[in-house]
This record gives structure tokens, sequence and C-alpha cells, in this order.
């Protein structure tokens, strides 16, 4: 099998330069992420009146089939 060596050169090069782009758009992603708007902080106020709302909405599904 004849090797030619700038056929070799040029595989080892498309995949370095592939493996490197690769690399690139993770940094880039996980850059994304971080840089990502603040989370809102947990808020005990705002649990108890999505409990509120969702505690009168089952009271009034439990009234309806009767």
């Amino acid at each position: 099998m004849n090797l030619d060596k700038k056929v070799i050169a040029a595989v080892s090069t498309a995949v370095q330069m592939y493996l490197l782009a690769e690399q690139e758009a993770l940094a880039g992603m996980q850059q994304a992420a971080a840089a990502g708007p603040p989370r809102p902080a947990y808020s005990p106020y705002l649990m108890a009146g999505r409990q509120a709302a969702m505690e009168v909405r089952w009271t009034w599904q439990m009234r309806l089939p009767r």
C-alpha cells in the first residue's frame, strides 16, 4: 500500500482543525451559559402565592362535580 505523505498531512491537519473547532464551540457555549441572566432568588412569598392560587383552583375543581 502506497501512502502519500501529503495526503497523510492533509488528513491529520483536517482532523486537528475539526477537534480545535469543536473545543472552541464548547468553550463558547460554556461562556454563554455562564454569562446568562441571573436566576431570581428563591422567594417564600412567591411560593406561598402560587400555592394559594393552586389551592383555590383545586377547591373549585372539587366543588364542580357536586
